[in-house]
């Protein structure tokens, strides 16, 4: 008697319960063919291979806004990664499409960021001639850099979402860089300018950078005057606006996932504020010149010492016959705060002897 394995049984489900408009496991494909896991959905595979790789691992030590925070509450890009998924998988769930695509594109749409948060990104952007992106690096390192060189072979819908999750600083619904053609990448874009804008503000309050009282009162008086509310008021607006994606509506033509003119206007608004007072001019960035200065020295330094940077980046660089500076923006974009600085006082700085 034939029976089905745990793998079927999950897509038979998704094909029951998920949205006519949700990404389905069965169907996703891969650039290299793969035998199909007997316990694992597509989705699923792709979720766990991401959280098991080193990029994931290394986002713990990663800065989000504060670069390295004494206090043990501050956000790091990997609560910020987490925070963005949970937002996103509720409102997955809530619109009956696909939580472990949703997941996967969420754990792994920031891996590619560099150590120092935006200054590290401006800075890494500044000097090298083929311009940097965090989700470009983020797509470069799942599809090219992982596995020495072989990538981890994710489905196109992930490897989409997480290229596509790059969003216009005055609008978060605007095309920007891409949109990504599932919902569940769409999602991840909008949620993580919910969840951003709102820890961000938390981490600004125990910084003593802004006072509640400091809040754009329009902002407030549609979002909510707490954290928690105004995550709630975002989630909330964001289901109830795009009901119609549970198949029980008629969809925009091409699909596209919105937020209520009200609601989105107050987010844009609270967002714009946040770049002016923390992102761009704030206590938070008087490090940002130290961050781009050491930045820049290791990258003029291994772009003059090829040879000094890790042997499988150096291998991966000639088996792809790309320009140096290729592998010396790979190297420095997977470092740490910690590491980076590391480096940088083991190169430049002199050795200090005890008595």
């Amino acid at each position: 008697m034939f029976h089905l394995s745990v793998r079927e049984t999950l897509e038979a489900q998704e094909a029951q319960t998920l949205s006519p408009l949700a990404a389905r496991s069965a169907q996703a494909m891969r650039a290299l063919p793969e035998e199909p896991s007997p316990v694992r959905t597509a989705f699923q595979r792709d979720r766990d291979r991401i959280l098991h790789s080193k990029p994931f691992r290394r986002l713990k030590h990663k800065t989000q806004v504060f670069i390295a925070p004494l206090g043990d509450h501050y956000r790091t890009r990997l609560t910020h990664t987490l925070e963005v998924t949970q937002i996103a998988r509720t409102v997955a769930r809530a619109l009956r499409l696909n939580e472990d695509l949703t997941e996967a594109i969420g754990l792994g749409h920031d891996i590619g960021h560099p150590p120092f948060g935006h200054a590290g990104e401006s800075a890494l952007t500044r000097i090298y001639p083929e311009h940097f992106r965090h989700n470009e690096q983020s797509r470069r390192i799942i599809e090219v850099l992982e596995k020495d060189g072989a990538g981890l072979n994710l489905t196109f819908p992930v490897r989409e979402g997480i290229a596509f999750h790059s969003k216009a600083r005055h609008d978060i619904l605007q095309q920007a860089w891409g949109t990504a053609g599932t919902l569940e990448g769409q999602i991840i874009k909008i949620a993580d300018s919910v969840a951003y804008i709102n820890h961000d503000i938390d981490d600004a309050l125990r910084a003593g950078i802004l006072c509640e009282t400091d809040l754009p009162r329009e902002c407030i008086a549609v979002l909510g005057d707490t954290h928690a509310g105004r995550i709630n008021t975002m989630v909330c607006d964001l289901i109830e606006h795009n009901w119609w994606a549970t198949g029980a509506g008629t969809p925009p033509d091409p699909p596209h996932l919105a937020m209520s003119s009200a609601v989105l206007a107050a987010t844009n608004t609270l967002r714009e504020f946040m770049f002016e007072h923390v992102y761009l001019n704030s206590p938070a960035k008087q490090d940002d010149q130290k961050a781009y200065f050491i930045i820049e020295t290791l990258y003029n330094y291994f772009v003059q010492h090829p040879e000094q940077l890790p042997a499988h980046l150096l291998r991966i660089n000639q088996q792809r016959q790309e320009p140096v500076e290729r592998a010396v923006v790979d190297y420095i974009a997977g470092m740490t705060d910690r590491y980076a600085t590391q480096v940088f006082q083991d190169l430049f700085v002199p050795r200090t002897w005890g008595a």
